[in-house]
């Protein structure tokens, strides 16, 4: 072990160990098993997106006052009209200090949809290794 190569730096001990046990516990996943993790990711991508959209109700005015305690500033709610309606980042504000949307779902959209993406990048790489050492096995040699 001590002193082994692995992909051209010399490691030892424990530290090798890892790098070949992570290694080949991502040469070992599947296309399918990377495509079900993107979709999943999407799917939580969507329910967090659900979730933290619809967060401040039907009635904001109401959801503000009775079931979370602040004050509904109006004046500010009329000068920042645009936010309750982005996409990205959610944000429904009673007022200045006081937001709605829960503080972990912004960072979790964004986790989610770096996990889709990669998730759908490593499907395509690993089906594509799988075709070209399908194609290099089934190749026909020529004899010289």
């Amino acid at each position: 072990m001590v002193g082994e190569r692995v992909s051209g730096k010399t490691v030892s001990g424990k530290a090798a160990v890892v790098v070949a046990n992570a290694r080949a516990w991502f040469v070992r996943r599947t296309p399918v098993f990377w495509l079900t993790l993107s979709v999943m990711s999407c799917v939580g991508l969507f329910l967090t997106w659900f979730w933290g959209a619809w967060s401040g109700g039907l009635d904001v005015a109401e959801t503000c006052t009775l079931l979370k305690g602040q004050k509904y500033d109006d004046a500010y709610r009329t000068e920042h009209w645009r936010e309750p309606s982005q996409l990205f980042p959610l944000h429904n504000k009673c007022n200045a200090s006081y937001d709605l949307v829960p503080a972990w779902v912004n960072p979790m959209l964004v986790l989610l949809a770096f996990l889709a993406v990669a998730g759908l990048i490593a499907a395509v790489w690993a089906t594509a290794v799988r075709l070209w050492r399908l194609w290099q096995r089934c190749r026909p040699t020529s004899a010289l």
